[in-house]
């Protein structure tokens, strides 16, 4: 491991280093992030690290201090109710869960009254799937690369489920969607970034080819917005989602980010208290959006959390973590297929995840091996059964980076995909 990997930069200095391995970097004077090939300096604000080499981010991400520090005070002396009290304390946490609505929204580029909380985006393409009015439309336009929570929603809510093919590098083949969408189709689904292959969607023509036919866009953000600037509004999104635990906050936690003409049309998905504007034993009427939404007592210190990370990742800069993830994922691959007999998945130019199989060798083997030597991967479908079929597997290895990654995450997968090659001959 890097020598300076856990120890913080010195008097303020920015959590960044050179490529070329020279001293601590600082930001620009109007207090730009670091530029695009400027390494991360990170890693000592993650305690559950330490000397791990946690390359599953894409699971779930490891929390800076910053965010559990947000956490432990929202639990303890700042603890109260949110929309309900009229006491002082329950004021200002109120104030403090709105003020993460606002931070998230503008994450994405939305405004705080188009963005729901939910307990995560597999909660929020459900929200969307069972509200969404159809409009004599029962089809939906998904790709061969979704995860589980992109396809089984649907289902579940009597749509039909088309899925369009990828290209020969695992990108969406948005021609072909072009050629599959049909005035049937009520929403297109598709992962910004793809939680097994890393490939980045070009959201613009997306969202063309969605509403060349009067469907609508919905993007599954749970992979792209630790990374990339989701700023999609301008993109033409109809719909977005994304987790609180990817993003470097807490679990339990989710977005769903939509047009708020959108939202006006959709009923509530649960009924109870906070979500409504009267109750009668006859009826019941409901509050404007996301209110609607958001039926209960909310996940409140989870919103804290998640606006503390968002803090986080902005304070760094969303092109700086995406450009350090990329540098990774070039070694990596470069790394693995010089071992020869691995087989490495997925497009050169993946956002932060690399898929891999050891040839004759079982993911979940490669992943005991991996995690004897200190390295953390994902081995399975990864909630991607489809995909898995398309690839012409069972499963797949996966290492996903973070900004907290460094060169010594890569020199120690490496070394463990070496002690599999000897160890299966």
């Amino acid at each position: 491991m890097n020598s300076d990997a856990l120890n913080p930069p010195r008097n303020g200095e920015v959590a960044a280093r050179s490529a070329d391995g020279g001293g601590p970097l600082h930001h620009a004077s109007d207090g730009s992030p670091p530029r695009a090939g400027e390494v991360l300096r990170v890693r000592y604000q993650f305690p559950g690290i330490a000397d791990w080499h946690y390359l599953d981010s894409a699971a779930t991400a490891q929390k800076p201090q910053a965010v559990i520090e947000a956490i432990a005070q929202a639990y303890g002396p700042d603890y109260a109710t949110v929309h309900r009290g009229v006491y002082q304390r329950s004021s200002d946490m109120t104030a403090r869960y709105e003020a993460a609505r606002d931070a998230a929204a503008r994450l994405i580029g939305g405004q705080p009254n188009e963005l729901v909380f939910t307990r995560g985006a597999t909660e929020a393409i459900n929200l969307v799937a069972r509200t969404l009015p159809k409009n004599g439309r029962n089809r939906v336009l998904v790709s061969q690369l979704e995860h589980h929570s992109n396809i089984v929603p649907w289902q579940l809510a009597g749509f039909e489920v088309d899925a369009v093919p990828l290209t020969a590098d695992g990108q969406i083949d948005l021609d072909a969607a072009e050629a599959m969408i049909t005035e049937e189709h009520c929403l297109v689904g598709f992962a910004h970034v793809s939680n097994v292959l890393g490939s980045i969607l070009d959201v613009r023509r997306a969202a063309e080819i969605a509403h060349s036919k009067g469907a609508l866009l919905l993007l599954d953000g749970c992979q792209a917005a630790p990374r990339l600037d989701v700023t999609f509004v301008t993109l033409g999104a109809d719909f977005y989602a994304f987790s609180g635990h990817k993003i470097y906050g807490p679990t339990g936690i989710g977005c769903l980010w939509g047009r708020s003409e959108l939202l006006a049309q959709m009923p509530p998905l649960q009924g109870g208290g906070a979500m409504i504007e009267k109750v009668t034993f006859e009826e019941s009427t409901f509050l404007d959006p996301p209110a609607r939404f958001e039926a209960g007592t909310p996940h409140i210190v989870g919103a804290v959390g998640l606006h503390a990370a968002i803090d986080w990742v902005r304070e760094i800069g969303l092109g700086a973590i995406h450009a350090h993830e990329s540098a990774l994922v070039a070694e990596t691959r470069a790394a693995l297929r010089s071992i020869g007999g691995v087989t490495v998945y997925g497009p050169d130019d993946s956002a932060g995840i690399v898929s891999f199989n050891v040839d004759g060798v079982h993911p979940h083997d490669t992943a005991t091996i991996l995690d004897d030597a200190g390295v953390a991967v994902r081995a399975g479908h990864h909630c991607a059964q489809p995909l898995m079929r398309w690839l012409g597997v069972e499963a797949t290895a996966r290492a996903s980076f973070a900004a907290h990654s460094d060169s010594s995450d890569v020199e120690a997968l490496v070394r463990g995909i070496e002690q599999v090659k000897r160890i299966f001959g």
